[in-house]
C-alpha cells in the first residue's frame, strides 16, 4: 500500500493533493469547480472519512502553483481529463469521482473515457457538457450563461476582480455564494495568483472539440443540483439522462444554491454515500 500523495507530476506541472481520511479506504476523487480549490470539499471529505473512505482531492490545473501554463490552449477538457486520469495512476486502484462545477465536466469525460478507472461517478451542480452544449440556444440557458463569454475577454475579469467588493465579487454574491466563500475566493484565488489559470477553463472552451465532450457514460451515475442555482437551469439539468447509460439518479436540493459541497455538505456527502457504498 503506497503513502499519503501530497503531489504528483504529469505534463511537466506539478499538483498539489489533500489526501485525507483511511489510508487503506476505498478511494474518492473530488474534483473542485470555479472559482475554488480542494478546500471546497473540508465539510464532505469528513463525512466521507468516518465511513471508512479515503479522499484524494487535487488543486487542478490552473490552481496548483506548479501547474499554471500561460496558453489558453492548454487547459481544454481533455487536457483537464488527463491530469486527473494520471492522479488515479498514483493512487493505484480505481476511483469513485465526486465533482462540483468544472470538476463535474472533468469527471463526465473522464467517466466516459476511461471507465475503467472510474467506479461510479457524482457529479454535483453540472450536467452532462453534451447536454450543455446543445441546451445553450434552445433555451434560456444561453442567458444564464452569460458570464461564460464575459470571461473570454483578456484581463477585463483580472480587473474586476481586484477591487475587494467589486462587480465579481457582487455576482458570486447574487449567485448565492455567502461573505465566507468570497472571502476564501479572495485569498485562495485572487491573492495567491490564480485567478487567470482558473478563468483559462473557460478560455480554452473556443479550442475543444465539441465532439470531443459528447460521450456517453456507462457507470452509475448521481447528478446532485439544488434549485435555487442560477447558472444552471432545470431544464439543462434534466438533459443529463440522455447522456448516461449506466444506472443514473437526479437528486434535487430544494432551495439550495450553485455552491453545494460548502452550503449543502451533509445532503450532499448522504447522496454520494448513497452511491458508492456497496
Amino acid at each position: 500500500m503506497s503513502g499519503r500523495i501530497t503531489s504528483y507530476l504529469h505534463d511537466g506541472l506539478t499538483f498539489d493533493v489533500r489526501d485525507e481520511g483511511p489510508l487503506d479506504g476505498t478511494p474518492v476523487l473530488l474534483l473542485h469547480g470555479f472559482p475554488e480549490r480542494a478546500g471546497t470539499w473540508r465539510h464532505v471529505a469528513p463525512l466521507l472519512h468516518a465511513q471508512g473512505f479515503r479522499t484524494v482531492a487535487p488543486d487542478q490545473r490552473g490552481y496548483s502553483p506548479g501547474a499554471r501554463p500561460r496558453r489558453r490552449r492548454d487547459y481544454t477538457l481533455p487536457l483537464l481529463v488527463d491530469d486527473a486520469a494520471a492522479l488515479i495512476a498514483e493512487i493505484g486502484r480505481p476511483v469513485h469521482v465526486v465533482g462540483h462545477d468544472w470538476g463535474a465536466a472533468v469527471g463526465y469525460l473522464l467517466a466516459a473515457e476511461c471507465p475503467d478507472l472510474v467506479r461510479t461517478l457524482t457529479a454535483v451542480a453540472v450536467p452532462h457538457s453534451a447536454a450543455f452544449v446543445r441546451a445553450m440556444p434552445r433555451s434560456r440557458q444561453g442567458l444564464a450563461s452569460w458570464y461564460m463569454l464575459a470571461f473570454q475577454l483578456p484581463r477585463v475579469p483580472e480587473m474586476l476582480a481586484r477591487r475587494a467588493g467589486g462587480p465579481m465579487e457582487r455576482g458570486f454574491a447574487d449567485g448565492g455564494m455567502t461573505p465566507e466563500e468570497i472571502a476564501t475566493f479572495r485569498r485562495e484565488i485572487v491573492e495567491q495568483g490564480a485567478l487567470t489559470g482558473a478563468l483559462n477553463w473557460y478560455r480554452a472552451m473556443p479550442f475543444t472539440r465539441p465532439g470531443a465532450v459528447s460521450r456517453r457514460v456507462t457507470v452509475p451515475t448521481t447528478l446532485v443540483w439544488g434549485d435555487a442555482d442560477t447558472a444552471v437551469l432545470r431544464s439543462t439539468v434534466e438533459r443529463t439522462a440522455d447522456w448516461v447509460d449506466g444506472d443514473y439518479r437526479l437528486v434535487v436540493l430544494p432551495g439550495v444554491s450553485h455552491w453545494i459541497p460548502s452550503q449543502a455538505p451533509e445532503e450532499l456527502a448522504r447522496h454520494v454515500l448513497e452511491r458508492i457504498s456497496p
